[in-house]
């Protein structure tokens, strides 16, 4: 049996919109279906005909103009279908579709969308704490309405005709994972013939959410200074390629852990590091998971870009690089070490939808 059914119906009860599921996975190489269904009473349908769209749109503002005077929207990618008068065959319904035909009866229309595995994720930038209730990122609806046609411009569709609800395409891990990258540096002081050596690594190119994060760390200082601490920042890059282009990165970590490395001695550590969305609440413009209504979510997963797909549809294109610094005891700083790394969803456990 289905554990939730999520249900919106338009103001005037001609139809409602039944989905058994909001969130659908982007397994790399391929993508969840949206399978859903429509009750329909065709009462008070007047020879119009019912519609079904699922759109993927970036979306700048909120929907109420007066409180942000700017909005803005731009379908990245639209399917459409008639639903009533049914035309054509459906598929075979998927299990979901059979126990929500079970909820609404007789009048319970199916409907299917593939979604492509070229278009983004659901993602958003987090507002300020004073902005609560303006948006801007990528997400995807679906939505029936009562029209004449499905997207004739010149037919106004009234708001009491129409229901929809928000879905999230999240990014789960894909099936390999390759081993993390190294990165090494030396540098010489003023006054010091010999350098100081830092190398820098993580084991695997992936990590989940919430996952502790191990920095492998080699320090060889083969100057007389002290090496007094070990910094270590973790990075968030946003790429905004809808709108304008802008680019910027925000820190989501930062942390220092007090090792004093005398003069020609050495280090090999491993320092443990957790970014996590809740210890970045306040911070406007960072990319967070697509959220629904009031529920959780986490910093956005590392924007995976396969072979061939075109970065411009991407809307917000969402990297992470941890860096590692050294302070020595003259103030002077070493460094600027960078690691990439993916932060992502881990790969669902099997389970059984009836």
């Amino acid at each position: 049996s289905l554990c939730r059914v999520y249900k919106k119906t338009s103001g005037n009860e001609s139809i409602a919109l039944y989905l058994g599921k909001r969130d659908f996975v982007d397994h790399v190489e391929s993508v969840d279906i949206v399978d859903g269904v429509i009750k329909v009473d065709p009462a008070e349908l007047e020879g119009r005909k019912v519609w079904v769209y699922l759109a993927c749109a970036f979306r700048y503002g909120s929907d109420d103009l007066d409180v942000i005077g700017l909005s803005f929207r731009k379908d990245i990618w639209v399917k459409r279908m008639q639903i009533y008068p049914v035309v054509g065959t459906n598929p075979a319904n998927t299990p979901m579709q059979e126990a929500l035909l079970k909820k609404c009866g007789d009048q319970g229309h199916p409907f299917t969308f593939t979604i492509d595995t070229n278009l983004p994720c659901s993602v958003g930038l987090q507002p300020a704490p004073e902005d609560a209730g303006k948006s801007c990122g990528v997400d995807y609806e679906v939505k029936a309405y009562i029209a004449k046609e499905a997207d004739d411009p010149d037919e106004k569709i009234s708001k009491k005709d129409t229901c929809r609800l928000i879905i999230r395409k999240i990014q789960f891990a894909p099936g390999k994972v390759g081993a993390g990258p190294k990165a090494d540096i030396s540098k010489n002081f003023m006054m010091s013939d010999k350098p100081v050596h830092l190398e820098a690594s993580i084991e695997k190119e992936l990590y989940f959410h919430g996952d502790p994060i191990p920095v492998n760390v080699k320090i060889n200082n083969e100057t007389t200074k002290v090496v007094k601490k070990i910094k270590i920042t973790v990075e968030q890059t946003t790429e905004v390629l809808l709108y304008q282009s802008d680019k910027y990165s925000k820190t989501v970590l930062t942390e220092e852990f007090a090792e004093e490395i005398k003069g020609e001695s050495t280090l090999e550590k491993t320092f443990t590091v957790i970014p996590l969305l809740s210890n970045n609440k306040e911070k406007r413009g960072l990319a967070v998971d697509g959220r629904l209504k009031d529920e959780d979510t986490n910093l956005a997963s590392t924007t995976i870009i396969r072979p061939g797909m075109d970065k411009g549809m991407q809307g917000i294109m969402v990297s992470y690089k941890i860096k590692v610094n050294l302070l020595v005891s003259s103030g002077g700083l070493l460094g600027g070490l960078t690691a990439h790394c993916l932060t992502i969803h881990p790969p669902p456990s099997p389970h059984i939808s009836a």
